[in-house]
């Protein structure tokens, strides 16, 4: 019998909030709405409309937004905050 081994599988993505900004940062699912990202990366970081979660506004474009948002991401307790790089 010719058996085929299984690739190696990754854990799977969280989906990203639809309402984030279309970029490399975004918001996951797994964000409870703690607020830290906000106060980190006021400016591209915000609660959403309906206030259950956080979302990227706007795709970090300066050294110091970088700066801000790569602390929000080290700092987010539940490891909600995502950035990929563009391929």
């Amino acid at each position: 019998m010719n058996e085929t081994a299984n690739p190696p599988t990754s854990e799977p993505t969280i989906p990203r909030f639809p309402d984030n900004v279309a970029g490399a940062w975004y918001v996951n699912e797994d964000c409870i709405t703690c607020g830290l990202c906000s106060e980190l990366a006021p400016d591209n970081f915000r609660e959403s409309e309906d206030g259950d979660h956080t979302i990227v506004f706007k795709q970090p474009s300066t050294a110091d937004e970088l700066e801000q948002a790569q602390e929000a991401m080290d700092s987010c307790p539940v490891e909600s905050i995502v950035c990929e790089e563009p391929a």
